[in-house]
């Protein structure tokens, strides 16, 4: 289940929560409770402590992650998704709508500005950290090895990049890896990725449940 932690509040005319601590501990206990795991889309920081506190299981973007936050969803295990491919379009966010909102503009810059040395805080604090895009609305999809050079941009390692793309984000969600009986999920490059990331964009051969579909 994905929640709307933040949006931008028109009247305060910058990034604000959307939902009351009591409400956001209401819907992730239920989800808890049938099953599902609970992921929230926040940009600014203001969100993050009630959510995280309040039980949530990943927080996608994060941007507003800071010092004092970080010590906290490390303890949680709360997991991130950077999908730096997408904030790295919130400077042409940010002069859109600068002139009717730009106490909004200037924060969307600063987050934008720390982005990598957000990202590298949380791993380094051991905080997972797994790969996504945020693609199907304004980003077309198809951006992951993308965001795997993203992540080692920001100082990730190449091979621990990889597996926030691979096995260990399945193994995240509880999705078997290489083990007898898996389904016959395979990727085939010409070159190795974990010590190149960019041949992820060139995949020779896709197969899915062990047929080739690419």
């Amino acid at each position: 289940m994905k929640l709307v932690g933040d949006w931008i509040d028109r009247d305060l005319g910058d990034l604000s929560a959307c939902w009351p601590r009591e409400a956001a501990e209401a819907a992730i206990a239920e989800a808890h409770r049938l099953g599902a795991r609970v992921t929230a889309h926040c940009f600014a920081e203001s969100s993050l402590r009630d959510l995280v506190e309040a039980g949530i299981d990943c927080v996608e973007h994060a941007t507003g992650l800071t010092d004092d936050l970080i010590p906290l969803f490390a303890e949680r295990g709360v997991a991130i998704v950077p999908t730096l491919v997408n904030i790295a379009t919130f400077p042409r966010l940010a002069a859109g709508g600068e002139e009717r909102y730009p106490r909004w503009s200037a924060h969307m810059r600063r987050l934008h500005e720390r982005r990598y040395d957000t990202v590298r805080g949380a791993y380094d604090a051991g905080i997972p950290v797994y790969v996504g895009t945020d693609a199907g609305g304004s980003l077309a999809h198809g951006l992951v090895a993308a965001e795997v050079a993203e992540l080692v941009t920001a100082g990730i390692p190449p091979v621990r990049a990889v597996a926030a793309a691979s096995w260990s984000a399945r193994a995240w969600l509880g999705r078997p890896g290489l083990e007898e009986g898996a389904p016959a999920d395979l990727v085939v490059y010409e070159g190795d990725p974990r010590a190149d990331v960019r041949v992820l964009a060139a995949p020779r051969r896709v197969v899915l449940n062990g047929r080739v579909v690419e």
